[in-house]
């Protein structure tokens, strides 16, 4: 157990350095920097201990005690660090302060511990000076509430993963997986689809009047009520039928009803809010988001200040501003917007349940660094976020705007039509700041109610004033045909919102859920927005058939709030995942039996081979459907197809993927083909010209002064692997798959994909030492 300590302990006089330990070399540099020659900081990179790659490292017979290991590359940095131990005054883990950094501060104090030296737990949200010696003055101990709820997480996780995988590869194709929270993710979006698919559309009208009334200007008005009740216009004889009646009506006023009201700023950003909101401003994916947040908050060097930690903790539920923070930016609001723009008192903002009041909202460090005297400091998508960052901040602590909303009634004849608009009366918040709105046209937040559409200035008017019918084009009185549209699919901001309400996932692993379901090619991304994949669709058809309970949305809500029970103290992590486990357990005996097999599964159509006659059927194979010749291996003919909304198949004509290389036989140029081994590239005059060559995989070569790019190779024995395309004058290569994104951890240019029988697809940092890892 890691022992606590008073302040007056760290105070002791030692010829010894303390030790301070983070997991970020960035993180590193700017405590460095605040602590000055009486510590030394290191980084351990990440996690240092995790359960195994090649086996399920968990005994689920005795208490699912879970089997850590070393990570690759980390013993050295154990070793390292167990020697300065054993010369330092005082030993502080400073790892961030959520799950995951309370993980990695527990395993890191159990290989400390053994040199009997003091070692701490030191907690801070946001990197500065005040915040950093404010810590070290007040360590604690390891919460082992808060290790246990990563561990039961984990241990869940590794359980689905794990035991799911083989039966996926079994039963429909080798190489994919199953996930707690990812597979219930895809089967939102599968939902989604279904619904879009089986919607209806409906016709309907609305018909507006060009009105004038004494004053200037022009405005709109629309018909509503037709003898006191909403009319509800469906088709165009109905719509005809007013317009005529319309046409020669007397429109007098007959209700004027103008009120203020009030706009509410939104509250500071929590981790979802902050994904959300730069997905709809910024275009940024939720994963970019977070990269992007973690170096504002690590440090970015700022010209003579050096190392500045800018903004507080990314992963949050928390809405809180500390005192200080607060009094920054009330003042900040006096000296630059002046008394009217300051409330009477702070604003201050409902929290979520499940919300760590010990955290903050996202904030920046000082709001005295406005966005505009960083601009020459920070890349341009960190200026973006800092100053999304920023804005919103400083929004959230000023006055409401206030607007002045005026509805006016008419009456032609039967009908009734009414006019509405919206003037500004005061901008408050509004004159730095405004949330934006989802694509679908619907808002986001509580903030609903303040969404301001655009301004239809009305009139000075009075009752029983008398309008006259403008007459021209696009006036007099105008019908308009509609038609109801099914339910958007989501872009990320809507799927997080989505996630958020429905208690899927935690906001802190909403950027890796979106990744990954994407990685594994189960959705995809069509005009912004997810649609599955055919494979997502039958993986999602055959666990929800088969797992109703674990892949229920309802249920894995349930599964978070236990784990925010355990973290609480309220609930033990074991007995949690012993309820998990056993049902799961009896599903999967089941699914083995029962899970129909798509391997080798042939549908016969009345599509005619054009090469030999017979009819061709529908196979599944490791890209999906495909229809090929049954006439095998005699007749090799293959074509994509794609069904339409009454099942009708339709042919897709592969088109020719010209290479940006020509053949250095011919001259002629190269064109991507796919094999059964995958893609690779060939001469488009074969096959006059047999030459081929590897398919690049967008990744250069990592090794220092080399130009080569990785391109996809294979043994002798037909095992893929991946080499530098200069070889032989470079020999670099590895066996898993380069991803051209660089490492969130240690920024390494590319992570690297591992395909294992039992625990399916992981993604992870092939530098050493470096541990970073999406899934396994």
């Amino acid at each position: 157990m890691v022992k606590s300590v008073k302040k007056k302990d760290t105070k002791k006089t030692s010829a010894g350095k303390s030790l301070v330990i983070v997991e970020s070399p960035t993180k590193a540099r700017t405590l460095t920097k605040y602590l000055g020659r009486g510590y030394q900081v290191v980084a351990s990179v990440g996690h240092v201990k995790d359960l195994p790659k090649s086996k399920l490292g968990i005994d689920v017979d005795h208490d699912f005690q879970p089997q850590y290991v070393v990570i690759r590359g980390k013993s050295k940095f154990l070793t390292e660090i167990k020697t300065q131990a054993k010369k330092a005054k005082n030993v502080f883990l400073a790892p961030d302060p959520d799950r995951e950094g309370e993980a990695i501060a527990w395993h890191i104090a159990e290989e400390l511990n053994g040199n009997g030296h003091n070692v701490y737990r030191v907690l801070f949200n946001e990197i500065t000076e005040s915040a950093i010696k404010r810590a070290i003055q007040s360590p604690g101990s390891i919460d082992m509430k808060k290790v246990n709820a990563q561990q039961a997480r984990r241990v869940l996780d590794r359980i689905v993963g794990y035991m799911l995988s083989p039966l996926l590869w079994k039963k429909i194709r080798r190489g994919l997986s199953a996930g707690r929270v990812q597979s219930v993710a895809v089967r939102v979006i599968c939902e989604r689809e279904a619904e879009r698919e089986a919607f209806q559309s409906q016709e309907y009208w609305t018909i507006s009047a060009a009105l004038q009334g004494n004053h200037p200007p022009a405005f709109q008005a629309k018909v509503q009520e037709y003898r006191g009740t909403r009319i509800e216009i469906q088709t165009a004889d109905e719509a005809n039928q007013i317009v005529e009646a319309l046409q020669s009506a007397p429109f007098t006023v007959s209700g004027i009803e103008q009120k203020d009201k009030r706009r509410n700023p939104s509250p500071p950003f929590i981790t979802s809010r902050l994904q959300q909101e730069s997905a709809r401003k910024l275009r940024f994916s939720a994963k970019k988001t977070m990269v992007l947040a973690q170096q504002l908050y690590e440090g970015v060097v700022v010209g003579q200040e050096g190392q500045v930690g800018l903004i507080t903790y990314m992963r949050t539920d928390s809405t809180r501003i500390a005192p200080e923070a607060q009094a920054e930016v009330r003042d900040y609001i006096q000296e630059n917007f002046g008394q009217p723009y300051l409330p009477s008192k702070p604003n201050v903002y409902k929290t979520q349940k499940a919300a760590q009041e010990a955290h903050e909202a996202i904030r920046p460090t000082s709001v005295r660094r406005d966005p505009e005297s960083l601009r020459s400091y920070l890349e341009p998508d960190l200026y973006k976020l800092y100053r999304l960052i920023w804005n919103r901040f400083v929004a959230s602590q000023m006055t409401r705007g206030l607007d002045v909303v005026t509805g006016v009634d008419i009456q032609a004849n039967e009908y009734l039509l009414r006019a509405s608009g919206t003037v500004e009366k005061f901008d408050g918040y509004r004159r730095i700041y405004i949330e934006g709105i989802d694509q679908s046209g619907s808002t986001t937040t509580s903030e609903s109610e303040n969404r301001e559409d655009e301004e239809n200035r009305l009139p000075e008017l009075s009752v029983g004033e008398s309008l006259r019918l403008l007459e021209g084009p696009d006036q007099g009185v105008t019908p308009k045909q509609h038609f109801t549209q099914p339910p958007p699919r989501y872009n990320e901001a809507l799927l997080i919102r989505e996630m958020e309400e429905k208690g899927i996932g935690r906001p802190s692993t909403y950027a890796t859920i979106i990744s990954t379901i994407q990685d594994r090619q189960y959705v995809e991304k069509e005009e912004l927005r997810f649609r599955p994949t055919e494979l997502g669709r039958i993986v999602n058809n055959q666990l929800v058939r088969h797992f109703p309970d674990v892949f229920d949305v309802e249920f894995t809500a349930r599964m978070e709030s236990e784990l925010d029970n355990i973290e609480e103290g309220d609930k033990d992590w074991v007995t949690t995942v012993k309820e998990f486990y056993s049902p799961f357990a009896k599903d999967l005996s089941v699914a083995e039996e029962q899970m129909e097999g798509l391997k080798g599964k042939e549908e016969p159509t009345d599509i005619i081979c054009d090469k030999c006659g017979r009819n061709m059927v529908i196979k599944w194979g490791r890209h999906g459907h495909f229809l090929a010749c049954p006439g095998y291996p005699d007749c090799k003919n293959t074509k994509q197809f794609k069904k339409d909304e009454e099942g009708v198949i339709h042919i897709e004509e592969k088109p020719v993927e010209i290479a940006d290389e020509v053949c250095e036989k011919c001259g002629s140029p190269m064109v991507v083909k796919r094999g059964r081994f995958g893609g690779f590239l060939a001469c488009s005059q074969y096959p006059e010209c047999k030459t081929t060559k590897p398919l690049k995989v967008g990744v250069h070569c990592p090794v220092e002064n080399c130009v080569g790019e990785l391109v996809q190779k294979r043994t002798k024995k037909g095992r893929t692997f991946y080499s530098c395309s200069r070889y032989p004058e470079c020999n670099y290569a590895l066996w898993d798959r380069p991803v051209n994104r660089p490492c969130p951890n240690c920024q390494s240019p590319f992570l690297v994909e591992k395909v294992k029988k039992q625990s399916g697809v992981s993604i992870y940092c092939q530098k050493e030492g470096c541990g970073y890892q999406e899934a396994g």
